[in-house]
């Protein structure tokens, strides 16, 4: 996902993250310099969904204009084959990824901790 906020304020003359701050602080959203900081110069951590809304409603946008996705970003799934001879074990070992792992079946009680 690309994010956008930096273009979608230029585009309606907010310049500055400390206005756009100002404006949500109107909007009962108030938002921390540094969270402010990390959504004007880079990608969000962490967003709200009642912070999203506050975003486009500040700014008089879609969410489609803050998020763009990027569907080319995302690696192509690898072939069975290619699975099978990446997964190494502890000692070298090819180790077969398909491999069904069934839990033992307990009976009687757990031992306490030592």
């Amino acid at each position: 996902m690309k994010w956008n906020l930096r273009l979608a304020a230029a585009n309606r003359g907010i310049w500055k993250a400390s206005e756009l701050r100002r404006m949500l602080a109107e909007r009962g959203v108030e938002m921390s310099v540094g969270k402010m900081s990390g959504l004007w110069s880079g990608q969000p951590n962490v967003l709200r969904p009642e912070e999203l809304d506050a975003f486009c409603a500040v700014l008089g946008c879609e969410i489609s204009e803050l998020i763009t996705a990027e569907p080319e970003a995302v690696p192509a799934p690898q072939s069975r084959t290619q699975e099978r001879s990446s997964a190494v074990g502890q000692d070298g070992a090819v180790v077969d990824p398909t491999r069904i792992v069934k839990p033992r079946a307990r009976t009687g009680r757990s031992l306490p901790p030592r």
